[in-house]
């Protein structure tokens, strides 16, 4: 099947050349517009379940090409997340902190705190962070080589504060 829209880093575009004038911010009511709204057509076209995987997938891709263009070159762990957590500010994404880790990064316990997507909305009985889940996901496997699962387990619009997330090694790579 011929693909018309397959993501490569070149579809972020040149932004000083094609917005001289309003550069590379917008307002995150814009995002979370957009976000919103295609998770209410995946929703309801799809199903709430499938909407949630498909957002998930997203975040995977997302989190991959994150690391491949703004990550790599770290060695430690420590070089890893200082560096994770200074994008993620800098792409106004949220504040990492590491709450737990074990010495081979098989599970951690993240928080995200001001996530761009949850932060300051309603509370609503669930979790609405299946973008971040994947974004996580995608950017330990690019990091380890590793496949992760990533489960959000307190979120804003469960009445926490921050957004905390269980993330799991599913199967390690062999290096043999």
């Amino acid at each position: 099947m011929e693909r018309k829209y397959q993501f490569d880093w070149s579809l972020i575009g040149d932004l000083t050349e094609g917005r001289p004038n309003l550069g590379n911010t917008t307002r995150v009511e814009v995002y979370r517009l957009m976000q919103f709204t295609f998770r209410d057509v995946l929703e309801r076209r799809y199903g709430t379940e499938k909407a949630d995987e498909l957002f998930y997938e997203a975040g995977q891709i997302a989190g991959e090409e994150f690391f491949a263009q703004l990550l790599t070159g770290t060695k430690s762990f420590g070089d890893f997340v200082r560096t994770l957590q200074n994008r993620l500010i800098e792409y106004g994404i949220g504040v990492l902190r590491v709450e737990e880790a074990d010495s081979d990064a098989k599970a951690l316990v993240l928080t995200v705190g001001e996530d761009l997507d949850c932060s300051g909305l309603p509370e609503l009985d669930y979790e609405v962070c299946k973008y971040d889940e994947g974004f996580i996901s995608g950017i330990m496997q690019a990091y380890t080589g590793n496949t992760y699962q990533v489960k959000e387990v307190d979120c804003w619009c469960t009445g926490d504060r921050t957004c905390r997330f269980d993330v799991k090694i599913l199967e390690k790579i062999d290096e043999s």
